[in-house]
């Protein structure tokens, strides 16, 4: 089997959700996220864009309802060993299956949480499936229970962040010779997502974020390229990816000369991300940490100009994007713990000028101060 972890690290995870179970009263839990699903058993797909689900009993054992074009993945990447499969055929409704399935794993009228949150169960099949379970048993919502199990990182999975971050590191490594006046977005993008693929790397769960000019003040990727200009800026966020494992940066390039409006959002993105810094610790939460950013951005007049979040954490992650809950927002009372690996960016986009400003890394927090993992520092990059 092509597993990335041992299999003491997958009973050890197994182990963990058992007893959460156990806590929350629950006889059996149906997994429809992706990124819950490799968690606990290393199961690599994008094939959740269809209908399937992980059942996990209360006492540890597993079950997968997948199509067939999934059976020899689910063999090939996982410990699953009992795989049930639903036909593709005109009119199917795998919900029906699922209700089968927990009927004959003796589950009628048990206590059954489900993993609504995600894309890997769509509005219309989970409408379906509360079809099939609404006289079934007592069905509860259960979504946040193996993402904050996911939260923590393990050893091995700590392992996997830091090549991630590597990997970013190799990214900006080969685009930095590409940016300068006349460089090609396209050959830019090429050369960073290469770089990661090169290296051993996966590709992301979302596009990396490429735009230069206008489109310097947008955070999210949009079709079409450009060359770069005499004085122009570069907004790229990208993150290196291994095993799945995400860990971002994010970066707005100058080319030519720096105006005197970058520099003030430089310099205020820079403070603002280094008081986030001194917030991501133990003994605050990750609204403590937003609170850090917004009160530089209040005290530099740049409060609407900046974004009403200011990170969220990482870990394997499947499309369509690579952010993990919980995020950096007002009000948070997610408490930050030793062992999270989170993205912090400093989103500053001034549309009143045009003018555009982004600096952002991954960190692994610790029992103080958090820990970088990217080699390059927070300086404003002039090419």
């Amino acid at each position: 089997m092509a597993l990335h972890f041992d299999r003491a690290e997958f009973d050890a995870r197994r182990d963990r959700l058992v007893i959460e179970m156990a806590e929350r009263k629950l006889d059996a839990l149906l997994l429809f996220a992706q990124e819950s699903m490799y968690w606990l058993t290393g199961y690599d797909t994008f094939g959740f864009c269809f209908f399937q689900s992980l059942i996990v009993k209360a006492d540890g054992s597993m079950v997968l309802l997948t199509r067939s074009a999934d059976l020899r993945q689910a063999r090939h990447t996982s410990i699953i060993e009992n795989i049930v499969l639903w036909s593709d055929r005109h009119g199917a409704n795998p919900a029906v299956d699922l209700r089968n399935l927990l009927n004959d794993l003796d589950l009628l009228g048990a206590r059954i949480g489900v993993e609504y949150d995600t894309h890997g169960l769509t509005a219309r099949n989970g409408r379906l499936l509360d079809e099939q379970l609404q006289t079934f048993g007592k069905i509860e919502d259960a979504s946040d229970l193996v993402s904050g199990l996911r939260l923590l990182k393990s050893e091995a999975e700590i392992v996997k962040v830091k090549r991630a971050a590597k990997l970013a590191d190799e990214a900006l490594d080969a685009a930095l010779p590409l940016i300068k006046q006349g460089g090609d977005e396209a050959a830019i993008l090429a050369a960073m997502q290469g770089a990661v693929l090169a290296g051993g790397g996966d590709y992301p769960a979302n596009e990396f974020i490429i735009g230069s000019g206008d489109d310097a003040l947008l955070c999210r990727y949009k079709a079409g390229r450009r060359k770069l200009t005499k004085n122009d800026q570069l907004t790229l966020e990208w993150a290196g990816v291994y095993h799945h494992y995400h860990a971002a940066m994010m970066h707005t390039v100058l080319t030519g000369r720096v105006s005197k409006r970058h520099q003030e959002l430089f310099d205020a993105g820079r403070e603002a991300l280094l008081a986030c810094e001194k917030a991501m610790r133990p003994g605050n939460t990750f609204g403590d940490v937003f609170d850090a950013h917004a009160r530089v951005m209040e005290a530099t007049g740049l409060t609407k100009h900046r974004l009403n979040a200011c990170g969220y954490s990482l870990g394997a992650r499947f499309s369509p994007s690579w952010m993990d809950p919980p995020m950096f927002y007002s009000g948070n009372p997610e408490p930050i713990a030793p062992s999270m690996t989170l993205f912090t960016h400093m989103i500053i986009m001034d549309s009143e000028t045009n003018s555009a400003m982004c600096l952002g890394r991954t960190y692994l927090t610790t029992e103080a101060e958090p820990l970088p993992l990217s080699r390059h520092g927070l300086e404003l990059i002039v090419k």
